[in-house]
């Protein structure tokens, strides 16, 4: 098993970094000694003053992830702050539940933008600041939807299967050059948007009941696979999806 302790600072952007498991993320990485660089639309105030309290140093950027020249900005004035770029984790997203039938082309587009152009555009630009350092992990937050295909969630769970095929395809294309692509899936997590969305009206325990392990899923509870594909000892692993859902999902 990879060590997490602190052997080298990287600097990190993490997307959809103003709440949620984006805020575990930063969070996370933080504390393990990298600079953290967090992308939201929204003010990541909080975020930053639990990234300083744990000693850490963050920088927010303001940046709406599907437009490309926002994004090309972003990366550069991370890179002119802290000088490099290292790690990548694409987490903003959002999940709608919209029965099929009700689907509008716009929420479908609004879904695919975000979820899945969104972290190719981050990818891409950040991609020549990872070969450059000769070391690269780029993270891609997909869900356990993709094994489990609810319903309600056609949209959302074909944009994060497309994410598990940009995962496996770029892993193949970077890999000679010490950068690993991976995906992390987790279960309906306690976050204050799938409180108010599919966790609403019964859907936290409906997805418990599904599970091996018998508990709702808390953001505490993705982290340490955060930690396990971003250290340095995992340059061996890459082009996989990690499946965090308490066992609602085998594959």
């Amino acid at each position: 098993m990879p060590s997490t302790s602190r052997v080298a600072s990287r600097i990190a952007v993490v997307t959809g970094a103003a709440r949620g498991l984006g805020q575990e993320f930063a969070v996370t990485l933080a504390g393990l000694g990298h600079r953290v660089a967090g992308w939201d639309v929204d003010n990541q105030a909080e975020t930053s003053a639990r990234v300083v309290a744990a000693g850490g140093e963050f920088l927010p950027v303001t940046v709406d992830v599907t437009h490309p020249v926002a994004v090309e900005a972003a990366v550069e004035q991370v890179v002119d702050a802290f000088g490099a770029l290292h790690i990548v984790v694409n987490n903003a997203g959002i999940y709608p539940p919209i029965a099929f039938e009700e689907t509008t082309v716009d929420d479908w587009r609004r879904v695919m933008r975000l979820n899945l152009e969104g972290p190719f555009l981050v990818t891409r630009a950040a991609l020549p600041h990872l070969r450059a350092a000769g070391w690269g992990r780029v993270v891609n937050i997909v869900s356990a939807v993709v094994f489990l295909g609810p319903p309600d969630l056609v949209a959302y769970t074909t944009s994060k299967a497309g994410l598990v095929g940009f995962t496996r395809a770029l892993a193949n294309a970077v890999g000679a050059e010490g950068i690993t692509v991976n995906a992390i899936a987790p279960g309906l997590t306690t976050t204050a948007t799938a409180a108010r969305t599919t966790g609403a009206g019964g859907g936290f325990e409906r997805v418990r009941a599904r599970q091996a392990v018998p508990r709702t899923e808390s953001p505490a509870d993705v982290l340490s696979t955060l930690r396990y594909v971003c250290d340095e000892g995992s340059g061996f692993l890459t082009g996989q999806t990690l499946n965090v859902d308490g066992g609602s999902a085998f594959h």
